[in-house]
């Protein structure tokens, strides 16, 4: 069995894997409402406080525990670094000690890539070269991911927002509508009440993206009346739009290879929906595994104890 530890901005997780399915625990952290996000330190918080709770809804015997697998930082380059992920760190090398088990430490990045192949299936792709976006609070980037020895994938970042990422559009625009933050989910349903229709001409610079205008088009429907599901639906089929674009942009030059779509913003069924009716290899973490959780640490323990037995 392998265990996975994750503690992110916003959700405390623990997952289990026996090499074929995955056990999971989560639990958001809280935001006042009305509030945009959280302090480092409040995070570091709530994670500590939810720790122990979690691990023992988990239910594992330590001797049952091959590898321990933790998200140490948001990415696999050099600086990345964020407070709140010291918690998972803590925990995972006290249970590794415990259970006199292997630690092996990843990106939260990487984590969600490998979350994402488990979720629909295509884990093989990690001996593969695949194009994954990751969107999601912290991060609006298209990777080109490829085979390493040592990380299991290496992902190099061929575009990105340059500016506003793709979930604070959403959050901003929902906290804004008095939504509960995080709020891609109510933003989801709201949008499903309108029925308006928009076109929207992506802001690009290259391969990467300007969403900073989005923010300023909202407030201004906002002021002039507009009704909440129509805003809802405006900032999701701006983002949509712009993946759309940066998404045909990457296949003209990298050709046509696999298409992951990971992250908690990828759980949004219209972005979704737009998405696999354009491309066809394109594939989408199902909703739990493409939110923050710990399946892909726990995966990735798995890959690194399987490859060091040979």
């Amino acid at each position: 069995m392998y265990l996975g530890f994750d503690t992110s901005n916003y959700t405390t997780s623990l997952a289990m894997f026996d090499g074929k399915n995955i056990f999971q625990q989560k639990k958001l952290l809280t935001v006042r409402h009305g509030e945009r996000g959280l302090r480092q330190s409040e995070a570091v918080f709530q994670h500590t406080v939810n720790m122990p709770n979690l691990v023992n809804e988990l239910d594992f015997d330590n001797e049952d525990i091959n590898a321990v697998g933790v998200s140490a930082r948001p990415r696999n380059i050099e600086g990345s670094y964020m407070p709140c992920f010291t918690v998972g760190i803590n925990v995972a090398t006290a249970v590794s000690k415990f259970t006199s088990s292997k630690l092996y430490t990843t990106s939260h990045q990487v984590g969600h890539i490998l979350a994402a192949l488990y979720s629909v299936d295509k884990l093989e792709l990690v001996n593969e070269e695949f194009i994954a976006f990751h969107l999601s609070g912290g991060t609006t980037e298209a990777l080109l991911v490829k085979s390493d020895k040592d990380e299991i994938i290496k992902a190099e970042i061929i575009a990105q927002s340059i500016d506003l990422k793709a979930g604070q559009a959403i959050d901003r625009t929902g906290v804004l509508l008095g939504l509960t933050f995080p709020c891609g989910r109510e933003i989801d349903a709201l949008s499903q009440k309108s029925d308006k229709n928009y076109k929207i001409k992506p802001s690009m610079k290259g391969f990467d993206c300007s969403l900073s205008g989005v923010e300023n088009k909202v407030k201004a429907m906002i002021e002039s009346g507009e009704r909440r599901e129509d805003t809802a639906k405006f900032v999701l089929t701006y983002i949509s739009s712009t993946l759309e674009k940066m998404t045909e942009l990457i296949i003209k030059k990298y050709g046509d290879l696999p298409l992951v779509y990971a992250g908690g913003v990828m759980s949004n069924s219209f972005i979704k929906s737009n998405i696999l009716n354009k491309f066809d290899n394109a594939y989408f973490a199902k909703p739990e595994f493409s939110c923050d959780n710990a399946a892909g640490t726990a995966i990735y323990a798995y890959l690194k104890d399987k490859q060091n037995e040979y």
